[in-house]
């Protein structure tokens, strides 16, 4: 009998909470927001989390058993983030349950869209999957979105070339935001 979620390895659980901590570094990155056009919320911040989460659970998918656990350990701690966030927000100890329940299904969701998006050759579905869910309640210049886009696709190309072992141990490097200041500027 197997009971894997009660011998968790130290290990896997300190190398989460360092990637995770660099997601958030990533995803506060004032030019998401300022150049950007994602709104500066809690819906956007869950957002650009969401996005950079994925980024990562998605290539720690492709070394299979090797990181399975740094996997699912990233992912119960940026749930466990959502959980503490909230309640500092003043939502009950009811409403937590249902709220971060709701959210995990929304980055189920997310997950596959990101995913679809950056296996088609164009990145007409990445930019699809980015107005639904990255700038949902923004009105972002098609620019802006292209240059998410572009620096999805840049990111997840990244992390494809960063060794497993780098992850075992909790080191990802993420690459500088997209540059939209100037693209915004020329759309308006």
């Amino acid at each position: 009998m197997k009971f894997p979620r009660l011998f968790r390895d130290p290990a896997a659980k300190d190398a989460a909470h360092r990637i995770y901590s660099r997601i958030v570094e990533q995803s506060r990155l004032p030019a998401f927001y300022v150049d950007c056009g994602v709104e500066d919320t809690p819906d956007g911040r869950f957002d650009m989390i969401a996005l950079h989460a994925s980024l990562i659970l998605r290539r720690l998918k492709r070394d299979g058993e090797a990181s399975a656990e740094l996997a699912q350990e990233v992912f119960d701690l940026m749930f466990a983030d959502m959980d503490q966030n909230l309640r500092e927000m003043g939502v009950g100890d009811i409403g937590v349950g249902k709220r971060v329940k709701g959210m995990a299904q929304s980055f189920y969701g997310r997950l596959a869209a990101y995913d679809a998006g950056l296996a088609a050759p164009s990145d007409e579905d990445l930019m699809a999957a980015l107005k639904r869910n990255l700038f949902r309640k923004s009105s972002p210049a098609d620019a802006q979105v292209a240059a998410v886009a572009a620096y999805v696709r840049r990111e997840s190309a990244s992390m494809d070339a960063q060794a497993t072992e780098a992850f075992v141990i909790g080191t990802v490097n993420f690459g500088p935001p997209p540059s939209c200041a100037l693209e915004q500027n020329n759309e308006r």
